[in-house]
């Protein structure tokens, strides 16, 4: 009786049956409720479920061996094994898609290293296109002031008189101005109401000196004038600034035959300008009240200049053609 009480005080209860222990119950003694049996856990199962089919796997892996040794041995046309052909239908579509998607790679990556390169060309060579266009800019514009300042040397070499060279260093504001400033003045020997010329032809005169500049009145100022005549019949007029970048002639009679494309000359009549100087173009004439409306364009570009001569002795004018009969 006490060994009996012993195992119920510690909650088990056995029976034999069919020579086996087995586990009818287990109760706690306080509780009195059953603890439920214990489940295999999962690497039991299989271990469980390996054993119990033992001879399948072995059957099975001996099927897999002589189908690998008939493959071996099998061989199909030109005497290739069976289980290179597998091999080669089951890798070769695999082999295909990496060799595709690596060439795509490669060409993509050529592509780009290509428009890189490409890219990288062009602007080397925009810029020494940009640098070739701009040193031609440059020999053109050196080009042009040879070929003014020659043009100015003949002129002067051709001329009867003394000539000062300067530069145009300023023009008074607006788009047709009207009076330019030179970097000769005082210390050069100029002085009002000397003539300023260029090669083309009378530019203006000076009409304020400082000491080392001169302001010049263009001839296309209202307040500029000097005498002057037709080159070919010799008719007389005084010329005036109309503004707009053009002139008139005044005071020739309605008789007198005047027409577009009649060249301009000075007088000298002003005691201003040497006679014989190129003043102009007639563009325009049409006969007025008693005198015509002579309008005449510049010979000289007087928006563009650059360089000019300063007349500062009158000695004989140059060789005048003569007027045909």
């Amino acid at each position: 009786m006490s060994k009996f009480a012993d195992q119920v005080r510690q909650g088990a209860y056995f029976s034999e049956s069919r020579g086996h222990d087995t586990l009818l119950e287990i109760r706690s003694p306080l509780t009195a409720r059953p603890v439920p049996p214990r489940v295999p856990e999962g690497p039991q199962v299989v271990q469980a479920f390996i054993s119990q089919h033992r001879s399948f796997f072995i059957l099975l892996a001996v099927l897999m061996a002589q189908l690998v040794l008939l493959s071996v041995q099998v061989t199909r046309d030109r005497n290739v094994p069976l289980a290179k052909v597998w091999a080669v239908s089951t890798f070769a579509p695999v082999e295909r898609g990496l060799r595709s998607a690596t060439d795509g790679i490669s060409g993509a990556w050529t592509a780009i290293r290509d428009l890189g390169h490409a890219q990288q060309n062009e602007r080397e060579l925009n810029a020494r296109i940009a640098a070739d266009e701009a040193e031609i800019r440059e020999l053109s514009a050196k080009a042009s002031e040879n070929d003014r300042l020659r043009s100015l040397l003949d002129f002067k070499a051709r001329a009867g008189y003394s000539t000062v060279a300067a530069e145009v260093i300023g023009s008074s504001p607006g788009e047709n101005s009207n009076a330019i400033l030179i970097d000769k003045g005082a210390d050069a020997g100029l002085k009002a109401d000397f003539p300023v010329v260029t090669a083309d032809g009378v530019a203006g005169k000076i009409v304020a000196v400082y000491g080392h500049s001169a302001q010049v009145l263009l001839i296309t100022d209202p307040a500029a004038g000097a005498g002057a005549l037709l080159e070919q019949s010799r008719v007389q007029g005084v010329l005036k600034g109309g503004g707009r970048g053009l002139c008139r002639l005044d005071y020739v009679m309605n008789d007198n035959a005047v027409s577009p494309g009649d060249k301009v000359v000075t007088s000298g009549l002003d005691r201003v300008f040497p006679k014989g100087l190129p003043i102009g173009t007639v563009v325009e004439a049409k006969d007025g009240n008693i005198y015509k409306n002579v309008i005449v364009k510049p010979a000289v570009a007087l928006n563009q200049l650059e360089a000019v001569l300063v007349v500062v002795s009158k000695g004989s004018a140059p060789e005048e053609p003569q007027a045909r009969h």
